[in-house]
């Protein structure tokens, strides 16, 4: 981690809610007048679409376990933490996009489902901000985890985020519900290997829990809304939490246990302001306050130091 340019990760599946999670922390920076660089996550994916579909079409006639961008063989992990540690130390480092549809492709030049160039990331940034699938990774291989400064899961629970995928994906990319269901089935293990275990690693997570009946995501007409939701935000270390604050400014919330606190689904962005906006100040603050003797110096070099006044 460095207190000079820091790092923080949304991590979640695709549809779990980490777009709007961004979004968040984009007017967050807005209003503090914050420099953010962005990454996405698809940005480290090892294959664009065509090559994606060879490489599971391959891994299934050879008989392979399940292929899925959920798995470290499908992305570039060690290229994205190369590129963290990178930015921990100079505040560069460089990133691409993945081109989703032909609006993109208009606005970049690239045809749908291709990457971008890679490109450096903007200079003098005050932090780093990734979306993506992998943000929290440790593994034999590569630790992620251990260069963010704060990290955030976005978790809903699995039946609520197979029908959130299900209707994205009919709406927005004209798959059928077999098609999505068959991707789901053979993404499980990864998702089970890869993916929930960061949930341990995040410093705090948000999942969203429905109230309504989703015992049969497959067939659901329509996505449970905010106000069909409750939302329960878990916190790693909760010392330093003004969980009386919180319970105070958003109407019908309660503590769960010790370290969680459950809100109504509809109140979600408004506790992630309030959360996570004196999170980020701090960290824009402990970066502006690392000097010593007008010099710059290395978290590492003053870690066990007091910060001057």
């Amino acid at each position: 981690m460095s207190r000079i340019h820091p790092i923080i990760s949304v991590t979640g599946s695709s549809g779990a809610g980490t777009t709007s999670v961004k979004r968040t922390f984009e007017q967050v920076f807005r209003r503090e007048k914050i420099n953010a660089a962005f990454i996405e996550g698809d940005a480290f994916h090892r294959y664009d679409r065509a090559g994606m579909k060879a490489a599971i079409e391959d891994a299934a006639k050879a008989g392979a376990p399940p292929f899925s961008h959920f798995g470290p063989e499908a992305n570039l992990l060690g290229e994205l933490e190369s590129t963290f540690r990178t930015y921990g130390e100079t505040g560069s480092g460089k990133t691409r996009t993945y081109v989703h549809d032909d609006c993109e492709a208009e606005r970049h030049g690239v045809p749908a489902g291709q990457f971008t160039g890679w490109r450096d990331l903007p200079a003098g940034s005050d932090l780093l901000l990734y979306e993506g699938l992998h943000g929290a990774v440790v593994s034999s291989d590569v630790d992620i985890a251990r260069h963010v400064d704060l990290k955030i899961g976005v978790v809903p629970v699995a039946n609520l985020e197979w029908i959130q995928k299900i209707h994205r994906d009919r709406s927005t990319r004209g798959y059928s519900t077999e098609v999505i269901t068959d991707t789901i089935i053979r993404r499980m293990p990864d998702y089970v290997r890869h993916i929930c275990p960061q949930f341990s690693e995040t410093d705090i997570n948000f999942q969203r829990v429905p109230i309504v009946d989703t015992s049969n995501p497959f067939i659901a007409r329509w996505i449970p809304t905010a106000d069909e939701s409750m939302v329960v935000i878990r916190f790693k270390t909760p010392r330093g939490i003004d969980f009386p604050y919180l319970l105070s400014m958003i109407q019908s919330s309660f503590m769960s246990r010790a370290n969680s606190i459950v809100i109504p689904g509809g109140k979600l962005d408004l506790a992630m302001q309030l959360i996570l906006t004196p999170v980020i100040l701090d960290l824009v603050r402990r970066k502006h306050r690392v000097v010593w003797d007008g010099k710059t110096a290395w978290p590492r070099e003053r870690e066990h130091e007091e910060e001057p006044a």
